[in-house]
């Protein structure tokens, strides 16, 4: 029998109502561990306790909240190589991708501690003379769902800064990546004397997940929810949210281009598209996957790419840059549309390949419009190139998108890139750089498909706060009667 971890309910270890369900490791597809399966009482349970705790939580100084962030920043920071190990074995991925979320997860909670201190109302003009404030203040219990591609850093992101505001969370990790996703923070709150309730984690199994997301939403006590993950599931938790009249703040799946223009440095474009299409075997939701280069240079960019993809290295993660992939269904699609774009006449230029779920690194040029793989989210580890002739075309092409996360730009005239990325359809765009690129104190999110609402900074703040108009009558208004 494999190790039990148990979720984490009002501070206390607590096994699943539905059992539990298997770990495994996607690199070799060994069982990690056993994790609680929860189900909707579990559910229920833990925002009771969060609605709870969040009463002593959101009245204390917000310097106390900051001190307690802070803290938690502190063990996870001391914690940084065992959790990039675990990162490792528990989504297969390349230890310097791991090494670099654990460090970045500490910079969340320190930049949402330094958000308590930056102003949060404002005095208002008064037509009769009153005191006029608006304010903001915690909405109460916040629901967070998390992905398996980068588990810490985003359950962090969907957390620190609702706590910082002064709610407290329900955080649901994903089935692949529950302890790196949910329970390891549960430990480091608690290391960190974070108050018991404050921080819930509900771990449950793909069968449990439709109960288990439905309470988190529907349950009253729940006054917003945020989700990280694809835009199907997306849709269905923002509609249902809406209903609801609760906020909801989604970032979901990105197709996201890369515009290559005629007078780019070709080193810097090569090591920008490679970068950005292959970090994590391209498991970003910002990654390039689509990258646009003008027909002057698409034969010289094709080889060179092709060239650097060849050489990265394929196997192990903590020896490789390209590791598995997180499943099979994952890599079904993977295969499904590079064999699509093949069977309508696009050249594979390397890869295009698999053994088990280690899919080779491939580069595939004279991709269209009318293939899955322009149009589709791949999430692995493919390069799609596209030609353009004129630069509205390649503005068309690039908007010619359900989704909308980020973009980039690589040219030598930067004022032009900056006039350029006004005419692209996406919540972020870098000017000669990849789109793979985050900070925690930015806004981070997308337009169209790709989601609403945006976390970092004094936007997580407005995000997880309601606004509240006070005003203090000083005796200059009359009544009519």
């Amino acid at each position: 029998m494999s190790e039990l971890r148990r979720m984490v309910i009002g501070g206390q270890q607590v096994e699943g109502g539905a059992g539990g369900f298997a770990v495994l490791n996607p690199a070799d597809g060994a069982t990690l561990y056993e994790v609680a399966d929860g189900d909707r009482a579990d559910v229920a349970r833990a925002i009771e306790n969060a609605a709870e705790a969040q009463q002593g939580w959101g009245q204390l100084p917000f310097t106390e909240r900051a001190q307690a962030l802070l803290k938690v920043a502190d063990v996870l920071e001391a914690r940084q190589k065992e959790l990039a190990l675990q990162l490792v074995r528990e989504g297969g991925a390349w230890i310097g991708k791991c090494m670099y979320e654990a460090g970045y997860a500490t910079g969340i909670y320190r930049a949402a501690a330094a958000a308590t201190y930056q102003p949060i109302g404002e005095i208002m003009p008064s037509n009769h003379n009153k005191v006029s404030l608006v304010v903001r203040r915690p909405l109460g219990v916040v629901a967070a769902i998390s992905p398996w591609n980068f588990p810490l850093l985003l359950s962090s992101r969907g957390i620190a800064f609702a706590l910082a505001a002064g709610n407290a969370v329900v955080l649901k990790p994903s089935e692949e990546t529950p302890v790196t996703g949910g329970l390891i923070l549960a430990e480091a709150f608690a290391e960190a004397g974070v108050p018991e309730g404050v921080l819930n984690v509900v771990t449950c199994s793909r069968e449990s997940v439709a109960e288990v997301g439905d309470e988190l939403i529907a349950h009253p006590l729940v006054k917003a929810v945020t989700f990280t993950g694809s835009t199907a599931v997306g849709r269905r938790i923002a509609a249902q949210a809406g209903g609801l009249l609760k906020k909801a703040c989604v970032e979901l799946g990105g197709k996201d281009p890369m515009l290559v223009l005629a007078d780019a440095d070709m080193d810097r474009a090569v090591n920008a598209a490679v970068f950005g299409s292959f970090m994590h075997a391209g498991q970003i939701c910002m990654s390039a996957e689509r990258l646009l280069v003008h027909g002057s240079r698409v034969d010289e960019f094709a080889q060179r790419v092709t060239a650097k993809v060849a050489a990265l290295g394929v196997g192990d993660p903590m020896q490789n840059i390209i590791g598995p992939v997180i499943n099979q269904k994952q890599l079904d699609v993977i295969r499904g549309q590079v064999d699509d774009a093949r069977a309508q006449g696009a050249a594979i230029h390397t890869g295009g390949s698999h053994e088990g779920l280690y899919y080779q690194p491939t580069v595939v040029s004279g991709v269209n419009p009318q293939m899955k793989l322009f149009r589709d989210e791949t999430f692995g580890p493919v390069a799609a190139i596209t030609a353009f002739e004129t630069e509205d075309q390649a503005v068309a092409l690039a908007n010619d998108c359900e989704y909308g996360l980020s973009s980039a730009i690589i040219t030598a005239d930067e004022e032009h890139g900056l006039e350029l990325a006004d005419r692209l359809e996406s919540g972020m765009t870098h000017i000669n750089d990849c789109p793979v690129y985050d900070e925690p104190h930015i806004p981070f999110g997308g337009v169209k498909a790709s989601g609403l609402g945006r976390h970092g900074g004094r936007w997580s703040m407005e995000t997880f706060s309601e606004t509240h108009w006070r005003t203090l009558e000083k005796g200059g208004r009359t009544y009519p009667f």
